[in-house]
């Protein structure tokens, strides 16, 4: 009975200090004494998409949705492409020339024209 009572008084003691003393993280794998690398999955394969920039034809339409002949169109217009008016500005051969009208309701009617003529983008 004494022997059995040693040989758990031994074997729960062991035990005992096993668990006193806290083991170290093991060491990160390593190939040819260089640590592997997790790959983690990227945040906009995860989201749909919503911090995806837009092109510019994209953001042309966008304003679009606003109230025509509107201030806030024509802000949006001048977000997209910020006016730079010049002293003879012409006849506007591209969307990037009407930032050169100095007048407002010229320089929304010109962004009108060309972002009407836009063909219709699929949705992304």
């Amino acid at each position: 009975m004494r022997i059995m009572i040693a040989a758990l008084a031994v074997c729960f003691s062991t035990a005992a200090l096993a668990q006193n003393a806290p083991s170290a993280a093991p060491p990160p794998p390593t190939v040819g004494g260089k640590p592997l690398l997790q790959v983690k999955p990227r945040a906009a394969a995860a989201k749909p998409q919503a911090g995806k920039p837009q092109s510019m034809a994209a953001k042309l339409q966008a304003c679009l949705d606003l109230d025509d002949g509107t201030k806030d169109r024509l802000n949006c217009y001048d977000a997209v492409i910020p006016p730079k008016p010049k002293a003879k500005p012409g006849a506007a051969k591209g969307v990037t020339d009407c930032k050169f009208v100095k007048e407002e309701d010229e320089r929304l009617s010109c962004f009108n024209g060309f972002a009407e003529k836009i063909p219709k983008l699929p949705p992304s």
